[in-house]
Formats: structure tokens, C-alpha cells, sequence
């Protein structure tokens, strides 16, 4: 339990730093993030006429049919939008939880590591990426094939996060 621990903490430590590096000193995700001029106005606008939350729009409402809603949507623009009343530049829980998240993944992916009779470098490496590749297909690019979105940003994470990791548990972990 004592390996499996460090193993999971050591290995979180590397998720953490390097999502703090990609989406903050790297930069690796500023394709997802467009400028505008008109922001002021859009944000105005949205101020005035939605509550907090997410929305999809255009869309039928509730209770429309099938027929109704795609009626609403069809050839017609289209947005996401996640509005806030206002940003909390307070990163603390943010930081904690997403370390926990971390150190939670690690700890899963170690736990299927060491059921494994032949565990060597090769074998950790490719399990650690093949889980981050699991994780991209199933959320942002599956997101990206419906919502047209860009994902470069989380392929790279994949590949350097999870390679990290994979080559510190590849070292790690079969150690007696």
C-alpha cells in the first residue's frame, strides 16, 4: 500500500504541475478561447436576459416536440454559452480539488497496474497513455465531433501528462 501511495502522490504531483504549466504558463489551450471587440456588448446583452447557468441556443421550449425543436435549430446559428454573474478569482478549493482529482486517477490507474503478474517500464508507459487516450476520446474529443470544437490543447495534455506519469510509474513501480 505504502508503493501504491507514493506511486499515486508522486504521480498526481506531475497531473497537477502539468495542467498548471499547459493552461497557464504554456498557454497550450489558447486556441479554445477566442477574443472579441464586442464583448462588452454580448455580455451586456446576456447580463440582461439570461440567469446563471448553461444553455444551448437556439432551442424549443420545454415540453416541444422533437419536430419543434430541431425546427428551432435547424440552418439556424448557434451558440454554448456558461454565464456567471461573476468570476471568482479565488483558486484555492479549485487547486484542491482538482489535486484530488489527480491523485484519485493515478491511484486507479496504479491500482489495474499492480494486479498486472509482469509489470515493467513498457507496460506502465502504455497503460498510463492508453488511459489518457480514453479519457480524451470519451470527453473532449467526443465533445469536439458534436460541438465543433477545437481540442489540440487536451491531445497534447494527453500525450505529456499521461507520458509523464506513465514513465515515472514504469520506473516506480516494478522496483522490489
Amino acid at each position: 500500500m505504502k508503493k501504491q501511495l507514493i506511486a499515486s502522490l508522486a504521480g498526481a504531483f506531475i497531473l497537477f504541475l502539468w495542467q498548471f504549466l499547459s493552461w497557464g504558463l504554456l498557454n497550450v489551450h489558447g486556441a479554445e478561447f477566442k477574443y472579441t471587440a464586442n464583448q462588452d456588448k454580448i455580455m451586456e446583452a446576456l447580463t440582461q436576459n439570461i440567469e446563471e447557468g448553461s444553455y444551448m441556443l437556439p432551442q424549443a421550449p420545454p415540453g416541444s416536440s422533437h419536430e419543434e425543436q430541431q425546427k428551432a435549430m435547424e440552418n439556424k446559428p448557434w451558440a454554448l454559452v456558461s454565464y456567471h454573474k461573476a468570476m471568482d478569482m479565488g483558486m484555492g478549493m479549485n487547486m484542491f480539488r482538482g489535486f484530488v482529482v489527480d491523485f484519485v486517477s493515478v491511484f486507479l490507474l496504479v491500482w489495474l497496474l499492480l494486479k498486472s503478474s509482469s509489470l515493467d517500464f513498457k507496460t506502465a508507459l502504455l497503460a498510463s497513455l492508453a488511459v489518457g487516450a480514453i479519457g480524451y476520446l470519451t470527453i473532449p474529443y467526443l465533445n469536439s465531433i458534436w460541438f465543433k470544437s477545437n481540442t489540440i490543447g487536451y491531445i497534447v495534455d494527453t500525450v505529456v501528462q499521461w507520458g509523464v506519469v506513465g514513465v515515472w510509474l514504469g520506473w516506480w513501480l516494478p522496483r522490489k
